[in-house]
């Protein structure tokens, strides 16, 4: 036989040799490499402890929950016949995924861990604020159901008090009720030994809550009561955006407006309260000291805009200190009255401003 053809014989048979030990190798490899996967996955099913509450089977078609309490904390949702509770028309798979939607919510419920939120000290706010602190004292007038006292006015009676007012300069519309106030501004002042006095006052109570809840309704309800008055702009926006400067958020930073110009905002009450507290009468003195203040500006509850351009991000998630710091500080039995509505209804009411249309109508299949 001839040395070379053995020689070639030799070497294919090392080449198959060789591929069958690489086929092995690889699907070892492979092997391997699947044991460690599945091991991973029970490993993490095994340390989440397996609840079996956040396995879901079935898509949901999400509807109103019923008004009645007892029926979210029904562990049967049979007891809902119990209670004749007929599911609406947009709610119809409501009976059958309640078992599972419960569960949801309890486990989301399980893990979420509320800390109570420690309130900055004192002085630290003051610190931040040192001209609020200044205008506003620590104790009002006893005699009055809104937090009001007198401060010294020392301008004359041809002096303006609402030349610089900051409402006024950036809004014409408001430039017609401060005409009117400042006509009988003189007429409301106390002038005792040679000085004048004027009344200020905050609100005795905040309409706040999420947009489209009814805000407006319930402000025009209550202007209809006779010692009901609110100030003279709807929704003055000082804690939240004027106080640092934000008229629109998008033009940035601009000059912040006092507190004198928020407070100036409730001379017609305040004129009011005064005009009862210099009555001869006990009778009068009793009528407009009934008077309260009110407030509604809706954005008290969860504008934070301000927190980009005046803290940094914080590894506790807010910053050290709140809008509700400050008005608890100045006013802690300060009235909140929150609005808030279902989300699925109020949707859809942003198509009804006519700045929103456009970016309303690729919405439009659904409304109909």
């Amino acid at each position: 036989m001839n040395l070379l053809a053995v020689l070639e014989v030799r070497t294919e048979g090392n080449e198959n040799w060789g591929g069958f030990l690489r086929f092995k190798k690889g699907k070892r490899c492979s092997l391997v490499f699947g044991l460690i996967i599945m091991t991973l996955v029970m490993a993490s099913y095994l340390l989440s402890g397996a609840h079996q509450e956040l396995l879901i089977s079935s898509p949901f078609h999400y509807g109103g929950f019923p008004n009645n309490p007892s029926l979210m904390d029904s562990e049967n949702p049979s007891d809902m016949k119990e209670h004749h509770y007929q599911p609406s028309i947009n709610n119809i798979s409501y009976v059958k995924d309640y078992p599972s939607i419960k569960l949801i919510i309890d486990s989301i419920a399980a893990r979420i861990e509320f800390t109570t939120r420690q309130l900055p000290d004192l002085q630290d706010l003051k610190r931040q604020e040192l001209h609020m602190f200044s205008v506003i004292p620590n104790k009002f007038l006893p005699n009055s159901k809104s937090p009001c006292w007198y401060e010294e006015f020392s301008g004359r009676n041809t002096t303006d008090p609402y030349l610089t007012n900051s409402y006024v300069l950036y809004s014409k519309r408001f430039r017609s009720t401060f005409d009117a106030l400042r006509k009988v501004f003189w007429g409301h002042l106390s002038h005792v030994h040679g000085k004048h006095f004027r009344l200020r006052c905050l609100p005795h109570f905040y309409i706040i809550g999420q947009p489209k809840c009814g805000t407006t309704d319930l402000y025009d309800r209550l202007r209809l009561h006779p010692e009901v008055k609110f100030s003279a702009i709807k929704e003055p926006h000082w804690w939240t955006r004027k106080r640092f400067g934000i008229v629109r958020l998008r033009d940035g930073l601009r000059d912040r407006y006092p507190v004198e110009d928020y407070l100036d905002l409730f001379d017609l009450a305040a004129h009011q309260i005064h005009q009862g507290l210099q009555a001869a009468s006990a009778e009068e003195q009793s009528k407009m000291n009934k008077i309260i203040i009110g407030e509604a500006s809706a954005s008290t509850m969860w504008d934070n805009n301000a927190w980009t351009f005046f803290y940094d991000n914080s590894t506790d998630g807010e910053p050290p200190f709140l809008t509700q710091d400050f008005i608890h500080a100045f006013q802690p039995e300060a009235k909140l009255i929150v609005m808030l509505r279902d989300p699925v209804e109020s949707t859809w009411e942003p198509g009804a401003y006519p700045e929103a249309q456009r970016r309303f109508q690729r919405f439009s299949p659904l409304s109909s």
